[in-house]
């Protein structure tokens, strides 16, 4: 994508969603500071704020970021009540999340929310404020508070943006992140099952029964929960999930092994049509009211 001076003199949302939506793959990061040689700074009192500002532009296309980012620092300080400034405070948000920066780049955007809250181009500073949150969510294994921060930042964008572009992106990484949620839930219950931690293992399972119906895990943890209960002896207990499992899930390889494992004891649970459409995405229990 080509940023020529039209561009340059009119901070354009199109230039934005273009970086962002489309663009910020083919901004390398895996050299974030760019092979492009370092130029030297331009003398403020020989430039203009735009003509900074342009090269600034002109530096971040070609990937040379700590260069960039001197041009838009330069525009900041020598120009603080410019236009220019302001474009370059957003300018300044977006390199440092390209450098993997994100607490650094979290913080550049919460200044330029709190200083310019109407700004035509908030809505990408919330949104990039989100993705810097969203980008460190960490292996399973390790600790969730980055994917509670990731939500919070990507609901916020949909309640103040509903019908944007980045609205209805942060959907769709709402909807990975409670994935990633219930995976750690489900890592969680499966340790203390091999554990024979029942008790605990219910309560994990469980949470995700209740709280990730729309996620990829709630099969498994229904299947889970039936081989506990078989474990305790609660054959009544078995028999609900395996129902709840089969009507929702009546293909699933989960509710196969559910189904085979009641049949051994004789005690399988009536065979399942399966899940009708009422409510698409929402656990149906219909079928516990057969026992």
């Amino acid at each position: 994508m080509t940023i020529d001076r039209v561009l340059a003199r009119n901070f354009a949302t199109a230039l934005l969603l273009a970086f962002v939506l489309t663009g910020c793959s083919t901004l390398s990061k895996l050299n974030p500071f760019g092979d492009a040689p370092e130029e030297e700074v331009f003398d403020p009192t020989a430039q203009s704020a735009e003509e900074i500002y342009g090269h600034g532009l002109d530096l971040m296309q070609r990937n040379s970021y700590r260069a960039a980012t001197k041009q838009f620092e330069l525009v900041d300080q020598t120009y603080p009540y410019s236009t220019w400034a302001v474009n370059s405070q957003l300018m300044l948000g977006f390199i440092t999340y390209k450098q993997s920066r994100y607490t650094d780049a979290i913080g550049t955007l919460d200044r330029f929310i709190q200083l310019h809250p109407s700004h035509r181009d908030v809505a990408y500073a919330y949104y990039l404020r989100a993705l810097s949150f969203y980008e460190q969510i960490a292996d399973i294994k390790r600790d969730q508070r980055a994917t509670q921060d990731a939500i919070g930042a990507l609901t916020d964008v949909i309640n103040r943006f509903p019908d944007s572009a980045y609205g209805r992106d942060s959907k769709l990484k709402i909807d990975l992140a409670r994935d990633h949620l219930a995976g750690k839930e489900m890592e969680i219950g499966r340790f203390y099952q091999n554990q024979k931690l029942y008790t605990a293992a219910i309560t994990r399972f469980q949470k995700v029964v209740d709280d990730y119906q729309t996620t990829n895990h709630v099969a498994e943890a229904l299947h889970r929960l039936t081989e506990i209960y078989l474990a305790l002896g609660m054959t009544a207990e078995a028999q609900r999930t395996a129902a709840v499992l089969g009507y929702n899930y009546p293909g699933s390889p989960w509710y196969q092994d559910s189904y085979a494992n009641l049949a051994k004891i004789g005690v399988a649970p009536p065979v399942a049509a399966g899940a009708t459409s009422e409510q698409p995405g929402m656990l149906k229990r219909l079928w516990q009211s057969v026992f």
